[in-house]
């Protein structure tokens, strides 16, 4: 297993609530971190029918196996035993008692707001990190395979290509995670549309536009769209709330989670095709995006990230919200610093004023320096700049 930043996290919260729930997409290692972390506890997966027969039938007998706690898989499957998990924990009055993890996060995450409220810390698990791939010497060396292969746990641990992987994937999301969710009778124009996000990965969301090139209604797109974000495929990007009495884009930006499977929707089959690929920007600064929401979840922080784009079509990739102010940073795919690419970072600090901090840019090279009063981050140190302010 490759040890997960989010560990000490779920440590932690563990020390503080009677139950700690893992969520994120599917295959990203949560049932392995809660296996690692709370080793001592029995595990139980719902998905077993034996198991939720039980807890089913007799949820009272079935936790009373349980006298240290227990990590409970995919524990949406039976939804009624959360009514007697909260009562349960509420009677032992011990501290990170019960592990829930599960794939279908919606159903997860409405039962425990609704029935464990108060007592239950979340940690929201993405794929594997920049930075937990390179400590153990397992973070690709090109930027390129980097992109194509994505970071999800079993490219790392297993001789799979990501073509043959993401297929699969893609299909077992669909047919499992899709049919739970909503009721869609076209599968494949369901998988039609997943693909049209992938083409739109770190642009403005159209809705409409979106929905018409998938044959659906606007309001059916956002519908799915809701879908994808909900099972941490997708998240939309917000833009900065600051006006400057300037009018700016008030529409998110949508981005895929995972840089891989979104190339692999793209139809991209090695990574060679990445070098030249009209995504290879776009793949680059969602990529980029995902390291840093990894980075703020895994230490157990809000995100916090929003973008800036005023009317003229001048704009700045990210805007991080720091307890120090305001940080701008720059996302580009090119390999060899170019002085324009901090045009939108000067133009956003002329209104910011005081409320910036350090500037800075992640680009697709390996150096780190500093130019023009700018801090200059090479691909393999993204992680780094978010400790910045």
């Amino acid at each position: 297993m490759i040890p997960r930043d989010a560990a000490n996290t779920l440590i932690r919260l563990a020390s503080g609530f009677p139950v700690v729930a893992i969520t994120g997409p599917r295959q990203s290692g949560k049932t392995t971190l809660a296996k690692a972390v709370f080793d001592e506890k029995p595990y139980i997966t719902l998905e077993n029918p034996d198991e939720r027969e039980f807890a089913q039938n007799d949820p009272k007998r079935f936790l009373a196996r349980f006298p240290k706690g227990a990590i409970l898989d995919e524990v949406q499957r039976c939804p009624q035993l959360l009514s007697w998990l909260q009562g349960w924990v509420d009677e032992r009055g011990l501290m990170g008692d019960f592990v829930l993890t599960g794939s279908s996060q919606f159903n997860l995450i409405e039962g425990i707001t609704q029935t464990l409220a108060g007592r239950v810390g979340r940690v929201e698990l993405l794929p594997l990190s920049a930075s937990e791939l390179a400590a153990t010497d397992k973070l690709p060396d090109s930027l390129t395979q980097m992109l194509f292969q994505g970071s999800y746990p079993a490219l790392y641990d297993r001789p799979l290509s990501p073509q043959d992987w993401y297929s699969n994937y893609i299909a077992t999301y669909v047919e499992r995670d899709v049919r739970q969710l909503i009721a869609v009778r076209d599968l494949s124009q369901f998988q039609t549309f997943v693909k049209m996000c992938a083409a739109r990965t770190s642009q403005l969301l159209n809705l409409s536009s979106l929905g018409a090139d998938c044959g659906i209604s606007a309001v059916t797109a956002k519908q799915w769209l809701n879908v994808l974000e909900t099972s941490y495929v997708i998240t939309l990007l917000r833009p900065h709330h600051r006006n400057y009495g300037k009018r700016l884009v008030k529409t998110p930006k949508l981005y895929f989670l995972d840089a891989g499977l979104a190339a692999w929707l793209l139809g991209i089959r090695d990574a060679q095709t990445l070098e030249t690929h009209a995504a290879r920007g776009a793949l680059f600064e969602t990529w980029v995006l995902s390291e840093l929401y990894k980075q703020r979840l895994n230490s157990g922080q809000s995100l916090d990230l929003y973008f800036w784009r005023d009317s003229t079509g001048i704009e700045v990739d990210l805007i991080s919200e720091t307890a120090r102010g305001l940080q701008p940073i720059e996302i580009k795919s090119g390999s060899t610093y170019a002085s324009d690419w901090a045009n939108g970072i000067r133009k956003w600090q002329s209104l910011a004023g005081t409320e910036s901090l350090e500037p800075a840019i992640v680009y697709g090279g390996r150096e780190n320096f500093e130019r023009e009063g700018l801090k200059v981050w090479g691909w393999k140190d993204t992680a780094t700049i978010t400790t910045v302010g």
